[in-house]
Parts: structure tokens; C-alpha cells; sequence
């Protein structure tokens, strides 16, 4: 309990406090000055603080869809396929992009997609296709990362779908294919109304951590060309570490805390959801 109030509660009281001043390391005077509500009304009316929140929400609904999507996908073809030659490596080799540390991730990916000595682009013009810039054309720029997001964390939910059609007694299955039911009323019938739970936990899980991506935007392409891919955590680390904008960027930071707070009350909402349901039946 200690260590949680001295690394949590009180740098995010320090930062509520300060949320309320104006206060920049780099100006001349060094006292941080009350301003009140000054740095949120700025906030909502900051427009390229408003376009990277859009942009960042754009970006959370199509990682967690694509990675929700693969992910089924992934996790169906595998289920009760412990005869399947090579499983074990598989399931390795496939869940080996979640546990690598973004910064690697983002360092492998921006050498593998270097217009000059890249691989991928090696392989394109080896098929007959130009070079292209990933990274710093505006049009590639957003979508590459959001494949390079979907690389890493669709194995998430591979596994989030593993442990959901785990979930699923194989007495209902065993009844299902006695009745002669077809594989979609197998789904809809039998494996999603147990399974739907844990689904949407990965689900929610997953829209938590998106909306707080910044360490693999930052490496790959610094939030550019230009503000294509500035998400709203590059947008909060420049403010805070580049312009030393302490005051303004802690507002910011509350009003994201606000947002996640948000999101957790849906995810607590789920698992009550969860409870209410086991309750009656």
C-alpha cells in the first residue's frame, strides 16, 4: 500500500495541482502561476490537440477490430487441434511478437520497412512493384504502424480466444453435434454465449492499451510525416518533455485519465455483466 501511494496517488495529486497553474521549465519566470480552469478550457479548444485525440481513437477502433478479427481467426484454427503436427512451435513462434518490448518492435519493423536497404521493399521490387516510403509518405505512414500494432497484439487475442473456446464445456459441444446442429449454430447457440466474456475483456483490455500507445509510434516515425501519426500520447510527451509545458500538459494528462477512467467503468461494467448472468442462471 505504500509503495502504491508513492507511485501513483501522489505524483497524480502532484499532477492535478499543477494542472491548475501555468508553468514552463524554459521561461523566464520560474514560479508557477495560477490560472484556474485556463489549461482545460485550452484543451478542448486546441485543435491539433483535438485532431490527435480523433486520431487516436481512429486508431484504437481499427487495431482492436483487425486484432479481434485475426485473432478468432487464429484462435479457432488452432482449438482442439492437439493432434495438429508442430502445434507447440506454432503457438511459440505465434505469441513471440507480444512479448517483445515495443521499442524493439518498432526498431525491427522501421529497419525491415528503410526505403534503401529495407527488406520489404527489397521483396516489392523483386516482384516488379516501386520502392515505397513507409514511414514518411502520408498516405503509408498511418497504416503501416497500424499494421505493425496488429502484428504485435493480434496474438493477444488469439490467446484471449484460446482461453474463451477453453471456457466452453464439451458436454453443450458433445450435444450440439449429437443434435446435427451446423457449425454456425454451433457459434451462435453454444460457443458464444459462454465464450462472449472473456472475448470482451481481451476486447476491452486491448481499447485500454491502444488508446495509450506511444513508445512505438515515437520510435517508428516521431508522430509525422508531419502530424499523420502524432497519437495523443506522442502529442502529451512533446508537450511535457520537448516544450517542458508542465502546467498545460498535466491538464491534458488529467483529462486522458478521465477518458481511461471511462474506459475502465465500461470494462467493470462487463464483469458485472459477467456476475449478474452467473447469478441466474
Amino acid at each position: 500500500m505504500t509503495f502504491f501511494v508513492l507511485m501513483n496517488v501522489v505524483p497524480t495529486i502532484w499532477m492535478l495541482g499543477l494542472s491548475f497553474y501555468q508553468y514552463t521549465l524554459t521561461s523566464a519566470v520560474k514560479k508557477p502561476k495560477f490560472v484556474g480552469f485556463d489549461n482545460y478550457i485550452k484543451v478542448v479548444n486546441d485543435g491539433p490537440i483535438s485532431n490527435s485525440i480523433g486520431r487516436t481513437f481512429l486508431f484504437m477502433i481499427l487495431a482492436v477490430l483487425l486484432q479481434t478479427v485475426l485473432g478468432a481467426l487464429i484462435g479457432f484454427l488452432f482449438w482442439r487441434s492437439d493432434k495438429m503436427p508442430g502445434r507447440r512451435l506454432a503457438l511459440t513462434l505465434l505469441f513471440t511478437p507480444m512479448v517483445l518490448t515495443p521499442l524493439s518492435s518498432g526498431l525491427f519493423w522501421r529497419l525491415l520497412l528503410d526505403p534503401v536497404f529495407g527488406l520489404v521493399n527489397y521483396l516489392l521490387s523483386v516482384v516488379g512493384i516501386g520502392k515505397i516510403d513507409f514511414l514518411t509518405n502520408t498516405e503509408w505512414a498511418f497504416p503501416s504502424v497500424l499494421v505493425v500494432d496488429t502484428w504485435m497484439w493480434t496474438p493477444f487475442m488469439a490467446l484471449m480466444t484460446l482461453a474463451a473456446l477453453g471456457s466452453v464445456p464439451k458436454a453443450e459441444l458433445e450435444a450440439a453435434q449429437v443434435d446435427n446442429l451446423t457449425l454456425w449454430q454451433r457459434l451462435v447457440h453454444v460457443i458464444v454465449p459462454y465464450a462472449k466474456f472473456i472475448i470482451i475483456l481481451g476486447i476491452l483490455l486491448r481499447t485500454i492499451d491502444v488508446f495509450k500507445t506511444m513508445d512505438l509510434i515515437y520510435l517508428m516515425t516521431n508522430g509525422g510525416p508531419g502530424d499523420r501519426t502524432e497519437l495523443i500520447g506522442v502529442a502529451l510527451y512533446r508537450l511535457a518533455f520537448k516544450s517542458f509545458n508542465l502546467g498545460y500538459s498535466s491538464a491534458l494528462a488529467v483529462f486522458l485519465l478521465f477518458i481511461a477512467i471511462a474506459l475502465t467503468s465500461i470494462y467493470l461494467f462487463v464483469l458485472n455483466l459477467r456476475t449478474r448472468s452467473a447469478e441466474e442462471n
